[in-house]
């Protein structure tokens, strides 16, 4: 029976293990909007970063523009000055709030039991501050990019360690010979 056909005959369910794979070299984990540019600054990084940069400001122009005319539309309503006064600060502290959680996410990744889901409703509602923490961010480097390359370059670090510190086959190996 040829190898071959030893291995089609084996189940693996069957208690025969499967041989096993080498593990593959670690791939970057791909960015919004950037793919895997990101790893070498190829492939348009430049265009894209200055292009969303450019977009997220506008569209956090556009949002406090809207924004403005929706405290105009309570004006015209004379819903009086304490609403006008609270949906003004309102919005004001979702805004700072998250603008700080989308900057500090792009440093770290949340916990898994973190409260990051509970806040999306009020970063939803201060997504102007969201729009700026993206902007600023975007004139160093692309969104998250320092976390995943510190992630990627461990990874590969490691994978480089292990694969370095097999040398071959064992089972090749010359023994020494022993001393009567």
């Amino acid at each position: 029976m040829s190898d071959e056909q030893r291995d089609q005959s084996q189940d693996p369910s069957q208690g025969a293990a499967a041989p096993a794979e080498p593990a593959a070299r670690p791939r970057p984990e791909p960015i919004r909007f950037y793919g895997t540019t990101w790893v070498d600054h190829t492939g348009g990084y430049a265009l894209r970063r200055t292009a969303l940069a450019a977009g997220s400001l506008v569209a956090a122009a556009i949002g406090a523009y809207l924004l403005r005319l929706a405290y105009e539309g309570l004006e015209i309503g004379n819903v009086g000055p304490f609403l006008s006064i609270s949906v003004v600060v309102l919005f004001a502290i979702a805004t700072a709030i998250a603008f700080a959680k989308t900057w500090e996410s792009f440093g770290r990744r949340p916990a898994p039991s973190s409260d990051e889901a509970a806040l999306k409703g009020l970063k939803t509602i201060g997504f102007i501050g969201s729009l700026l923490a993206y902007f600023l961010r975007s004139l160093t480097e692309a969104p998250g990019e320092k976390l995943h390359r510190a992630e990627y370059e461990r990874a590969v670090a490691e994978y480089d360690r292990r694969r370095s510190a097999r040398t071959g086959n064992p089972a090749a190996r010359r023994r020494p010979k022993r001393r009567k």
